[in-house]
Parts: structure tokens; C-alpha cells; sequence
């Protein structure tokens, strides 16, 4: 992943890229439930999960995750929480997996970020708490 041309964030090995949006009522505790979720979650081959083989962890801010495009051609980002809100949070879910023993890197928050991913399946999902 890049910002302005500049690595900020790379896994050493196949892994999974966690796109993390927050909305209004997400709390620390969201933040960590959810980490749980992802770490112990059997989705690797032979049903294993992160925690199970030690799998590296991309975590990228994603606001788009809430956009209402329900009406008109332009999407809404009111169910988005601010970003004063939304930083922390995705610092904490990041945070919650480090203390899981997770290797984790992360982007950087606000930035235009151009992220790579070999969707290896492919195998998308939404993992809400």
C-alpha cells in the first residue's frame, strides 16, 4: 500500500487485507469484538484461521463501507462516523489484534491510499458485530 509514492504498509507473506469502516455507534468494545472475529475466524485454507497460523493482517480505513446509495447518483456518507470519531477506532482494532499476537500493519488514516491485493479465491466479507 502507498501514499505519495511511499510503502507505508506491507505484509511479509499471503495474509488477509481488512477494509474497517465505523460508523456513528461503534465503540472500543465494537472495535475489539470484531478483532476477535477477524483473528479466530476459519477462513484459511483447511478452515484455519489467522490465529491458528500466525497470518499477517492489513488493516485500512474504509469510510466507502458506509455510503447510502440508495437514492440519487451520488453516495452519502452520512452513516460514516467523522474521522475525530473513526481514527481511534480503527486504531484500537489494530491495537486489539496486536494483542492477540497478530502482526498487523496498517495505512495511514485520510490518505489517498493505493492498495494492491491478490484476492486469492476470491473470498469477500462483511463482518459486522
Amino acid at each position: 500500500m502507498t501514499v505519495d509514492g511511499e510503502v507505508v504498509g506491507r505484509l511479509p507473506g499471503p495474509g488477509l487485507l481488512i477494509l474497517v469502516g465505523v460508523t456513528h455507534d461503534d465503540t472500543p468494545a465494537t472495535a475489539a469484538q470484531l478483532a476477535d472475529k477477524v483473528w479466530n475466524l476459519r477462513i484459511l485454507p483447511g478452515e484455519t484461521s489467522c490465529a491458528d497460523v500466525g497470518a499477517p493482517l492489513l488493516v485500512v480505513s474504509q469510510f466507502t463501507l458506509y455510503a447510502e446509495t440508495r437514492k440519487g447518483r451520488r453516495p452519502s456518507w452520512s452513516n460514516a462516523a467523522s474521522g475525530p470519531v473513526a481514527e481511534p477506532l480503527v486504531d484500537a482494532f489494530a491495537e486489539a489484534l496486536r494483542e492477540r499476537g497478530a502482526y498487523v500493519e496498517t495505512g495511514r488514516f485520510g490518505a489517498h491510499m493505493q492498495v494492491s491485493l491478490v484476492n486469492d479465491g476470491p473470498v469477500t466479507l462483511i463482518i459486522e458485530a
